[in-house]
């Protein structure tokens, strides 16, 4: 008996889809990179809108994935959650329940989520405000028994995330700040979530 495809729909805001990166890839293209040899049946699409806030997110989420999932496929949602809330005047609370709101839908419609917190800006002030909206988002996917990837925290004060926020005229990472995302990610539930063997214990 074959095994079912896996369709991986990611969705989020310009870091989803790598923005000010000379190759291309963000965190998202590295991810499957290194997915492919252990997950080869699998499918990425990423659906990314700049400075999305979570209420955009939520409006648009479970419409924009369903239309890449199938009956045939396993299918598996990944939030890629940005830093728009800390702009859009939006409460903690309210940006909590958009993002239970998509995680609930994605429950009932039995697809498997995974949720990629929102990374730090160059702002010192909007990151001591992302710092609260990143703990409430933690705390909403821990509640569902859902893996949650905390960003923000290793990557605040890493001079390379900095060096590159600093000198991008676009506030976003470049090559080796993407990489950072990446890494996080794959070391933080990724393969487990799939129910394969972990493809980094080398790294």
């Amino acid at each position: 008996m074959s095994r079912r495809r896996h369709t991986v729909v990611v969705v989020g805001d310009q870091l989803v889809a790598g923005h000010g990166d000379g190759r291309g890839l963000g965190w998202v293209g590295r991810v499957a990179a290194r997915t492919y040899p252990s997950v080869p049946d699998s499918d990425f699409y990423a659906l990314a809108s700049a400075d999305e806030d979570s209420s955009g997110l939520a409006a648009r989420c479970m419409d924009e994935a369903s239309r890449r999932f199938s009956d045939q496929t396993e299918n598996r949602l990944v939030l890629g959650l940005g830093s728009a809330d800390t702009e859009s005047g939006i409460s903690v609370a309210r940006a909590r329940l958009n993002v239970a709101n998509i995680l609930d839908s994605a429950l009932t419609a039995e697809v498997q989520t995974f949720v990629v917190g929102p990374a730090p800006v160059r702002d010192g002030d909007r990151n001591r405000r992302l710092a609260e909206f990143n703990t409430g988002f933690a705390d909403v996917a821990h509640r569902r028994g859902i893996a949650y990837v905390d960003t923000f925290t290793p990557l605040r004060s890493h001079p390379v995330w900095q060096r590159e926020l600093a000198s991008t005229r676009t506030a976003t990472p470049a090559q080796e700040g993407y990489g950072l995302m990446a890494w996080l990610v794959l070391h933080r539930g990724w393969f487990d979530w799939f129910g394969v063997a972990d493809a980094l214990a080398e790294d």
